[in-house]
């Protein structure tokens, strides 16, 4: 049988399915002719498989469903579904109704805007269909349903409709792998979170920061040693792993409050620029498990947890032992040694973590503490916070006064010190000089200010 022949019979039968359906349902369905259309099944006949994913997997659904029509064609363009309850049916279950009661009806695709970046966004399929073919041929049409917190839809949705189900779950699978392939989350730094819709799931993009070693005042060797465990690991991974060494590891920074464990996170993030970076803080650390999960799937990776002392404290302080300690040690037993993984963790109150998380191996492996800075890392702080200002002020004096410095207290001196500098000389350049920067930090070494040296971390003496 010729092209013009097999075309003349697949319009003959589209023609009779049709006709059988508008019988069986009582009136003619543009969107069920649709369907059918491209199927070459009644309804009843169409089987779906269907794939739900977290919400933040909206943007992947649509790359690897565009890859996949890219490689296979579109054989019927985009359509949405009009009319009803659509945020409370399911697609095949609104195909029914429309099939019988004539609720929903043929209608343009709904479209949402997603990010894909700390400064990116693209355009997602909300509720959709589209025709194309499976491999070998059959015909098939994809669906995209992004989730909508606000009326309970929690997930996104793939669903693939054809006449076989091993048809379906191919095309589902192939979809699968394209979205492994591109996936968009790899290489990001991502913070998960939750919003104000039942507490669901966020996950945020983060721009990646940009630190320099000059940026970081540790004691010598500190910083070399984190290195070492951290990007030396991600720089010899293969030949490790070739050498029967693990690569999944595990680092904690410990110390007191404002010393620069953040900033230290910070500055290891830059220079694991292809690295996907995972952060948790606060109540998002509930989401350790799933965290882990999107490690794996998208090393190499970290899994920063901010002052994970809130979660995992020792089990002899108290009855109550926090169900967030054996979520978060799960989490890390389960991801395979071989895994190019590293958990960092940071706390304030070291001596208070839960010993299974601190001593053993293979949780966490290397424990760096980050101290307050002394004469020299002060002064280093002081000449890194005034950058960009015009310093003049003699900084010995300020050094002998501020034992017990943190980060943080140089920081906010220096800024209250370009304050005072501004507030004098208004029209001129910021030039801090040492009137400027011994009123500054006599204000905030003043009994009033304990509160705010606290805030800051520093035990700097009054």
């Amino acid at each position: 049988m010729g092209s013009t022949e097999r075309d003349l019979a697949t319009d003959l039968a589209r023609i009779v399915r049709a006709t059988a359906d508008e019988v069986a349902g009582g009136q003619g369905s543009e969107l069920i002719e649709r369907v059918t259309g491209h199927l070459g099944a009644l309804l009843p006949e169409v089987v779906v498989v269907t794939r739900n994913w977290p919400m933040w997997e909206h943007a992947n659904i649509q790359s690897g469903v565009d890859a996949y029509l890219a490689a296979h064609g579109t054989a019927v363009g985009w359509f949405g579904i009009a009319g009803g309850q659509r945020t409370h049916e399911d697609l095949i279950g609104m195909l029914a109704t429309a099939r019988r009661q004539g609720m929903y009806e043929l209608g343009s695709v709904d479209y949402t805007t997603t990010a894909i970046g700390p400064d990116a966004a693209t355009e997602a399929v909300q509720l959709g269909l589209v025709g194309t073919h499976a491999p070998g041929g059959e015909p098939v049409l994809l669906a995209i349903r992004g989730a909508n917190p606000q009326w309970g839809l929690e997930q996104c949705r793939l669903e693939v409709l054809a006449t076989s189900r091993a048809t379906a779950t191919e095309v589902r699978d192939r979809v699968e792998r394209l979205m492994a392939e591109g996936d968009l989350l790899r290489g990001q730094v991502l913070a998960f979170g939750t919003s104000e819709h039942r507490g669901n799931e966020l996950l945020t993009f983060l721009p990646r920061p940009a630190l320099t070693g000059e940026e970081v005042v540790l004691p010598d060797g500190v910083l070399d040693a984190i290195e070492r465990h951290t990007i030396g690991i991600a720089r010899h991974g293969e030949r490790l792993l070739a050498a029967g060494q693990h690569l999944k590891r595990g680092l904690l920074l410990h110390g007191p409050p404002g010393t620069g464990k953040t900033h230290t996170v910070r500055y290891l993030m830059g220079r694991l620029p292809d690295t996907t970076v995972i952060i948790l803080t606060g109540t998002a650390m509930k989401l350790v498990g799933k965290a882990a999960e999107l490690a794996r799937r998208l090393q190499p990776s970290v899994v920063v947890l901010e002052d994970v002392d809130l979660i995992a404290q020792d089990r002899s302080y108290g009855p109550m032992v926090q169900p967030l300690l054996f979520t978060l040690l799960d989490a890390m037993d389960g991801v395979g040694g071989d895994a190019d993984v590293t958990f960092l963790l940071t706390t304030n109150r070291a001596s208070e973590l839960e010993k299974a998380l601190a001593d053993r191996p293979g949780r966490v492996d290397l424990a760096v503490e980050i101290p307050l800075p002394d004469a020299a890392g002060r002064e280093a702080l002081l000449r890194l916070y005034a950058r960009g200002l015009k310093l003049t002020a003699d900084l010995g004096p300020v050094v002998d006064a501020t034992a017990g410095m943190t980060a943080s207290f140089a920081k906010e001196l220096l800024r209250r010190a370009s304050l005072l500098a501004l507030g004098a000389r208004p029209e001129q350049d910021v030039m801090v000089g040492d009137e400027e920067l011994t009123t500054a930090l006599r204000e905030m070494q003043d009994a009033r200010s304990a509160l705010t040296r606290s805030l800051l971390g520093s035990s700097a003496a009054q």
